[in-house]
């Protein structure tokens, strides 16, 4: 297996990536949204758009 940034081989302790480096390259992608999940609808995007619009209230 190779590591899904640089292709190198990968290490067991970084699995599926070659080092800390490239899981944290990995990582910064999820979190600045260059990675995306597919909707299968419009809806689900609405549905996602009026969840941000009005969060649910804390039970008390």
């Amino acid at each position: 297996m190779t590591c899904p940034i640089c292709k190198k081989p990968t290490a067991p302790s970084y699995r599926p990536f070659c080092s800390r480096r490239c899981a944290d390259i990995d990582l910064g992608k999820w979190l600045t949204g260059s990675y995306a999940v597919p909707a299968d609808s419009p809806d689900d995007f609405d549905d996602a758009a009026r969840d941000l619009q009005d969060p649910p209230t804390k039970p008390h």
